[in-house]
């Protein structure tokens, strides 16, 4: 059975930095993207990056500059940096993996059970 594992999460000052890492575990399944959505409090999740294996990348607009995906495909993970972080950026992060099941040709979304960033002084 495939899970993603996160950590990374915590409390952190304006101005400071983060980085989230996301695993995925199991065997016999292959990835096709993997990346971070994260939900405001009283917002609804929303996209901040993704990544596939040819090292494409999606950047939210709200983090372009500031927040950079990348992945090691031989640990099936990605990882994300997050600079000069903004109150704004408080959310839990949830990583996202599109899967290929072991024997299956169909992708399957996968959710990781999300990592709390607060952004305070």
């Amino acid at each position: 059975q495939v899970q993603l594992v996160e950590s990374g999460g915590g409390l952190v000052q304006p101005g400071g930095s983060l980085r989230l890492s996301c695993a995925a575990s199991g065997s016999g399944f292959s990835i096709y993207n993997m990346g971070w959505y994260r939900q405001p409090p009283g917002n609804q999740r929303e996209l901040v990056a993704i990544i596939n294996a040819a090292d494409n990348t999606n950047i939210a607009a709200s983090v372009t500059g500031r927040f950079t995906i990348t992945r090691d495909n031989a640990k099936n993970a990605a990882y994300l940096q997050m600079n000069n972080l903004k109150p704004e950026d408080t959310a839990v992060y949830y990583c996202n993996a599109k899967i290929y099941p072991p024997g299956s040709s169909v992708l399957r979304d996968y959710w990781g059970l999300g990592t709390q960033v607060t952004v305070s002084s």
